[in-house]
């Protein structure tokens, strides 16, 4: 039988017939040999269709392939340079599984379509190449963070997507109703619930979706994302930076070795991801207000980065920028005070270079009971929601530590989007729920 492959696979079949199933991408005819080329989501393959080899019947047939049409092509593999891939495909048989009609093509043409447009035909906007080159980048994120903490130690803990209270304030929760006329709430964050299986296990980390009512439209926010959460016992600020760095460099590192195809695509500027190396630098909140104002922006001490700001600290920087040592008036309840200060806490923002603001954001969680139970009274959380978190101060309770990198604003950046709306196969934003 002939053998089955995907056209990633071809460069092991050169001089072989071999069958590759996949879709119409583009097709182009001259006289007697048309060049239908191939998409199986691996790779692209030209294919060479010869009259006098497959007969007038189904020479036509292919010549009257539309978009996007299903198909089964056998053929004889060799190289050619110039051609998608560096292979080409000499075509013995084509199986036609489904012709897309010309009463109703296929929407997405080579034309140039306005973004709405293309959100709305989300679900036939992933099969272009740009799209699928940042996909793949995406899925080289999610294994190298994956592969990064399962090699460090940590263990991988689901936490759960109904919450019964906030994690990061009240205003952007999503309500649902829940059994019996009771209320839950869509997790903004897993770090609560990490913090108990760290005291379990030592290193954990959880991986999933995380939900933010957040009304706003910008380019770095969606109400839908995915966030890694690192949390470590026996840790302090020092310990968070520490593993936020080395998880940037190793999963930078990744995609520049696996992915160099899909960010030529991007026509990403590699030179950029190259300068990603340890050690990145670090300033103090107060620093940074510094150079902020030394550049024109009009905060004050005690506001907190807007994207203009975080975009002015990092525009003369190669490499991601450290701020810790926050005001405690913004950041949430759980995060330590400062020993020598105690209106800053220990907490840390990761801002990447090149405009693309903050990344990871953590710190050093309280692990002082009566402090805790001071601080969750400041913020006017129901304590009732919190008493298995409080349970935690009290048995056994330690520093502690961890942080939150939402995915999709690492791939941004890594792949040099304008967007985030790109990052992900189907964003959700403040006016966009379907497809």
């Amino acid at each position: 039988m002939t053998p089955r492959i995907r056209i990633e696979e071809a460069h092991a079949h050169a001089g072989e017939s071999v069958e590759i199933a996949g879709w119409l991408y583009n097709l182009r005819r001259s006289g007697k040999i048309a060049f239908p080329i191939l998409r199986d989501g691996s790779g692209l393959m030209q294919c060479v269709a010869v009259k006098n080899t497959l007969g007038e019947e189904l020479f036509e047939t292919v010549k009257n392939l539309t978009q996007e049409s299903s198909l089964v092509v056998t053929g004889r593999i060799r190289a050619e340079q110039r051609a998608p891939g560096g292979y080409e495909m000499d075509v013995e048989k084509i199986q036609v599984l489904q012709r897309v009609s010309e009463a109703d093509p296929y929407p997405i043409t080579p034309k140039d379509h306005g973004v709405d447009f293309l959100m709305d035909h989300r679900h036939l906007w992933l099969r272009s190449q740009r799209q699928h080159a940042i996909l793949r980048v995406r899925h080289e994120v999610i294994k190298a963070v994956r592969d990064y903490f399962d090699s460090h130690g940590f263990t991988l803990v689901d936490t759960p997507i109904f919450t019964p209270a906030a994690c990061e304030g009240t205003t952007t929760l999503f309500e649902v109703d829940y059994f019996e006329d009771s209320k839950a709430y869509l997790t903004q964050s897993g770090q609560l619930y990490n913090e108990a299986t760290a005291m379990a296990l030592g290193k954990t980390y959880c991986f999933g979706p995380t939900f933010r009512a957040e009304k706003s439209k910008t380019r770095r926010h969606l109400t839908e994302f995915w966030m890694v959460e690192p949390e470590m016992a026996f840790a302090t600020l020092e310990d968070v930076k520490r593993v936020a760095e080395e998880m940037l460099v190793s999963i930078v590192g990744r995609v520049l070795e696996n992915r160099k195809e899909e960010l030529k695509r991007l026509e990403r500027d590699v030179t950029k991801l190259e300068a990603i190396q340890a050690p990145f630098p670090r300033i103090a909140y107060d620093e940074a207000i510094g150079i902020l104002q030394a550049k024109g922006s009009e905060i004050q001490w005690g506001g907190d980065f807007g994207g203009t700001d975080e975009t002015l600290l990092t525009q003369d920087r190669d490499r991601p920028l450290m701020v810790d040592r926050f005001p405690a008036a913004f950041k949430a309840f759980y995060f330590q005070p400062a020993a020598d200060r105690d209106d800053v806490v220990l907490g840390v923002d990761v801002l990447a270079p090149e405009g693309y603001g903050e990344i990871i954001g953590g710190g050093q969680r309280i692990h002082d009971l009566d402090l805790l139970l001071a601080r969750i009274e400041q913020h006017h959380l129901p304590k009732e929601a919190f008493d298995w978190y409080i349970d935690l101060r009290k048995y056994g309770t330690v520093p502690h530590g961890g942080f939150g990198m939402g995915i999709e604003r690492c791939v941004a950046w890594i792949c040099g989007l304008e967007h985030i709306r790109e990052t992900i196969a189907f964003p959700r934003m403040l006016y966009r729920l379907r497809p």
